[in-house]
């Protein structure tokens, strides 16, 4: 069992930060980066071997931890009120919750693949569901507190190369303007965050990439657009001009273009 860090003091505050989907990519790139900023981490991801391997690394030659690592699938939803309590407990506290775990398998032209859509709703937006619930009832008692969640530029248009990704990530990000509508009158700040090509493993399903960014380079602009209390990001900026234009073409244009 991970230990509990020990207590901030009160001339040292470190503000503490839970990432859901942090075992590689962007999610432990963004680890990597509320370390360098101060943060005490939990990091929670399926693949345990992975998480370890993460927070060795970023606790090498620490005093104390400043990573602790759950194993988890974000499926399990039943499981999720119990571990969200006890990494508070082992955290000692909570002041941003990250979710960013994702799936996208490749998907045909011609396939109709009902497991593939339901793997793709359950963690891409269930699994966002059941943990940012519990966070946002607890930041809403709290007065305070940052959720950030990590949708997609695929979410604003219905795109026929994945259907079923772009509904999850569309649904994300209602989810969280429902959420940001419920939190801002209690103090709690919910960021959107609506990446384009991102160097992920991801990117293997993607027929066509331009404007790749890393998952560092990711990161950087998350937490930044987290703590200066943006609303809904696209990541890099550019994207957000050509979103603009993309989500303003006629449907009966946009069906003829072949995206």
């Amino acid at each position: 069992m991970t230990s509990p860090l020990p207590p901030q003091r009160p001339l040292e505050p470190q503000p503490c930060a839970l990432v859901v989907g942090a075992s590689s990519g962007i999610g432990a790139a963004l680890v990597r980066e509320l370390v360098r900023r101060g943060y005490r981490v939990a990091a929670v991801a399926r693949r345990q071997t992975e998480l370890d391997q993460l927070a060795a690394t970023l606790n090498a030659n620490q005093p104390t931890p400043r990573v602790l690592a759950y194993a988890h699938d974000v499926t399990a939803f039943d499981e999720i009120p119990t571990l969200f309590q006890r990494i508070i407990h082992e955290l000692g506290g909570l002041d941003m919750v990250i979710y960013n775990a994702g799936v996208m398998p490749a998907v045909g032209l011609d396939e109709y693949d009902f497991a593939k859509d339901k793997a793709q709703i359950e963690v891409n937006l269930l699994g966002a569901m059941a943990w940012l619930n519990e966070t946002a009832a607890r930041f809403q008692r709290a007065g305070n507190g940052r959720i950030v969640g990590i949708s997609s530029v695929a979410g604003d248009r219905g795109r026929r190369g994945n259907p079923a990704y772009n509904t999850s990530k569309a649904a994300l990000t209602t989810y969280l303007e429902a959420l940001r509508n419920r939190l801002t009158q209690h103090g709690v700040n919910v960021t959107t965050i609506k990446p384009g090509f991102v160097q992920t493993d991801m990117l293997a399903n993607a027929a066509k990439t331009f404007w790749v960014i890393s998952p560092e380079s990711a990161a950087q602009q998350i937490v930044t657009a987290a703590e200066k209390n943006r609303q809904t990001v696209y990541i890099p900026w550019r994207w957000g001009l050509v979103m603009l234009i993309i989500r303003h073409i006629p449907s009966f244009i946009f069906r003829r273009m072949g995206i």
